[in-house]
């Protein structure tokens, strides 16, 4: 009897352990990806406040095309977009990037060195992304928040990632 306590413990343990094994490793593989993910909705944000630096965009552009109002006037589109590349306008979720085709990454292959025959150029056919712009209440508004969320598959898992920044009508 107490042998067949002590096995049952001993398969509990290590079910459990393999279960904490495959969970890592199901993380470990979409590590490339976050990283993606992560450096996609820096560059959609850094690329929104360089169009206000640069006067390309007027303040009343950096908006949804519908938005909270139904009719925001701005040039970002609404909801989940496909990762396309930036079109004329060099801005990321505008009207003109569904010419511009997907994006794009090259990862290091087998040798883990960028630069190599060995790289892999990926195409993000997987990601969509959204830019969320918002005025903020009681800001006359001078002051809005910028929502990139961007999704993917991970094997059997979506993933999401969201970035939330604030910016101003004064540069």
């Amino acid at each position: 009897m107490e042998t067949v306590i002590a096995l049952g413990v001993l398969i509990t343990g290590v079910l459990g352990a393999a279960a904490v094994l495959a969970t890592g490793m199901q993380n470990l593989s979409s590590s490339p990806s976050d990283v993606v993910t992560t450096q996609k909705a820096a560059e959609a944000i850094e690329a929104v406040f360089s169009a206000r630096q640069s006067g390309k965009l007027t303040w009343a552009q950096i908006k949804n095309v519908t938005g909270a109002s139904g009719n925001d006037g701005g040039v970002f589109l609404d909801g989940l977009q496909p990762l396309n590349l930036s079109g004329v306008d060099g801005l990321v979720n505008t009207a003109d990037d569904t010419t511009a085709g997907l994006e794009t990454v090259t990862l290091p292959g087998t040798d883990q060195q960028l630069g190599t025959a060995d790289d892999q150029v990926i195409t993000l056919a997987g990601f969509t992304r959204e830019i969320m712009i918002r005025d903020i209440a009681g800001e006359n508004g001078q002051l809005r928040s910028i929502v990139v969320t961007i999704k993917y598959q991970s094997g059997p898992t979506s993933r999401t990632y969201t970035l939330t920044t604030y910016i101003s009508s004064y540069s």
